[in-house]
C-alpha cells in the first residue's frame, strides 16, 4: 500500500511539475497567449456588426458563433504545443525519461488549456452580452465551454503530435482536428439552445462530460504513441 501511495504521489508531482513548467514558459511568451484571446474577441465581435441589430437573430446565432470562435482560437496555439520542445530537444529527453510519457503529455495538455482555453471561457460571458443573451443561457454556455474546451485541446494535441515536424503541418493539423471537434460543437450549442427553448440541458451536458472523461482516459495514451511515431 505504501508503494502504491508513493507511486501515485510521484505521478501527481510529475503532473504538477510539467504544468508549472509550461505555464512559466507561456508567461514568457505572453504575446502568443494574447493573440489567441484577441482573435476570439475580434471574431465574436464582428458578427453583431455584420448581421445587424436584430436581437432575435443575434440570440439564435450566439451559441454557434461563440463555440466556433473558441474552436478557431484554440487552433491557433496547437502548433506550439510540442514544437518548442521538439526543436530544443526537450521532447526527445521526455521520451527517454523513465517517467510515464502519457503523464507528461497530460500535463502539457492541461497547461495548454489553462493558457488558451480557460481565458476564452472567462471572456465568453462578456461577449455573450453583445448577443443579448440572458443569464440562464450564459450560465449553460459557460458550463458547456468548461466541459468542451479541454476536449478541444486534447483532440488538438493528437493532431499536433501527428503533424509534428512536418512541412505545412498547420493545414494538415486543421484538416485532422476540425472534423473530430464537430460532436463537441453540436452538444455545446445544443445545450444553450435547449435552455433557451425551455428544455432540459442534462443530456447535452452529460454527453459533454462523458466525452471529457473519455478524452482524459485515452487521449494521453494516443498522443504519446503519436509522438513516438513522429519522432522515429
Amino acid at each position: 500500500m505504501k508503494v502504491m501511495g508513493y507511486k501515485k504521489s510521484s505521478l501527481l508531482q510529475l503532473l504538477v511539475l510539467v504544468i508549472r513548467r509550461d505555464l512559466v514558459l507561456a508567461m514568457r511568451r505572453r504575446a502568443d497567449v494574447l493573440t489567441t484571446l484577441v482573435f476570439f474577441v475580434i471574431v465574436v465581435s464582428l458578427f453583431p456588426l455584420g448581421v445587424g441589430p436584430e436581437l432575435g437573430m443575434l440570440r439564435k446565432m450566439a451559441p454557434g458563433v461563440l463555440w466556433v470562435a473558441a474552436l478557431l482560437a484554440s487552433m491557433l496555439s496547437l502548433g506550439r504545443l510540442f514544437s518548442a520542445d521538439y526543436q530544443d530537444g526537450t521532447l526527445e529527453q521526455m521520451m527517454l525519461a523513465p517517467q510515464s510519457l502519457s503523464m507528461l503529455v497530460l500535463g502539457k495538455m492541461i497547461a495548454h488549456w489553462m493558457v488558451s482555453g480557460l481565458p476564452l471561457v472567462l471572456m465568453a460571458p462578456v461577449l455573450g452580452l453583445q448577443f443579448d443573451m440572458s443569464a440562464q443561457p450564459l450560465g449553460v454556455l459557460i458550463i458547456g465551454l468548461l466541459l468542451g474546451t479541454p476536449i478541444l485541446s486534447m483532440i488538438g494535441a493528437i493532431g499536433a503530435a501527428l503533424t509534428l515536424g512536418l512541412r505545412g503541418g498547420g493545414v494538415l493539423l486543421s484538416l485532422l482536428v476540425l472534423p473530430l471537434c464537430i460532436p463537441v460543437l453540436i452538444f455545446g450549442t445544443g445545450a444553450v439552445e435547449a435552455i433557451s427553448s425551455g428544455l432540459s440541458v442534462a443530456s447535452h451536458l452529460s454527453l459533454l462530460g462523458a466525452l471529457l472523461v473519455l478524452s482524459l482516459v485515452f487521449t494521453p495514451l494516443v498522443v504519446a504513441q503519436a509522438l513516438r511515431i513522429s519522432m522515429e
